[in-house]
């Protein structure tokens, strides 16, 4: 079998964060921030380019911490 590829082994093995063309002290968005968290830092651009992904995660995480704080408030008494 022969293959095409003619990938650099370099940029093959390690996390996107270590290469020298990633980030650069550049800002990064939502969606290569949530795409590196469920990558384990492997891929950047795993979530694609639409920032609605992103957003809709970084609020059910607010969402999940808000509920939990206030189910705390109301419940940690009863009993």
């Amino acid at each position: 079998m022969r293959t095409d590829f003619d990938f650099p082994k370099k940029d093959m093995i390690g996390s996107v964060v270590f290469r020298p063309d990633f980030n650069n002290f550049e800002t990064i968005n939502v969606n290569q921030a949530w795409s590196l968290f469920f990558s384990k830092g492997q891929d950047d651009k795993t979530l694609g380019q639409n920032v609605e992904l992103g957003r809709f995660f970084t609020n059910l995480i607010i969402a999940l911490v808000t509920v939990g704080s206030l189910w705390e408030t109301f419940f940690s008494n009863v009993g």
